[in-house]
């Protein structure tokens, strides 16, 4: 698999996908609690894709992941006690993963945020970071099984969920 950088021209792809998957995946109302339209939006997309931050990767000419890998941090993920502290800049986070349902549970996201990891080593980052709803275990599974440590807690406002409580992850390159 190869991680590649979305561009406008793939945002009619990519927003059909994320729709497809969303629709598609019976745990969504559980785990991530993702509605189209509130999160993520066409904006969202939009935004990173013109930002160089929206990636996907393809089988067979279909996307089977996609995610947003920012090349810095925003200022909520700033508060958190660790033991590096880094510039904003120093930091790529991670927004949006998500992967075909039919291909769950075959190292597809694996596969996807290990070349997350090798994109942000290749940016000359020092950290990737990243949050997930505390209620998404198979996230927060994936994630620690890959090395990433949880940093702390925040609750936040989100338009998909209202306040909710989410885990803020690092993985130190």
């Amino acid at each position: 698999m190869e991680l590649i950088k979305a561009a406008e021209s793939d945002f009619e792809r990519l927003t059909e996908f994320y729709r497809y998957v969303i629709d598609n995946t019976a745990d969504i109302p559980k785990y991530t609690k993702w509605v189209y339209g509130k999160h993520p939006t066409d904006e969202m997309i939009l935004m990173y894709i013109r930002e160089g931050a929206m990636y996907y990767c393809e089988k067979g000419g279909a996307i089977i992941s996609a995610v947003a890998a920012t090349p810095n941090q925003s200022e909520d993920y700033c508060d958190i006690d660790r033991e590096l502290q880094l510039a904003d800049d120093e930091v790529s986070v991670v927004h949006i993963l998500c992967v075909d349902p039919k291909l769950h549970r075959q190292g597809v996201a694996r596969e996807t945020m290990r070349l997350v990891v090798e994109l942000s080593r290749g940016m000359g980052k020092k950290a990737v970071r990243l949050d997930a709803l505390a209620c998404n275990t198979p996230a927060h599974h994936l994630y620690e099984s890959l090395g990433f440590e949880k940093m702390g807690q925040r609750r936040w406002y989100a338009d998909n969920v209202g306040w909710a409580d989410f885990y803020l992850y690092e993985y130190i390159l």
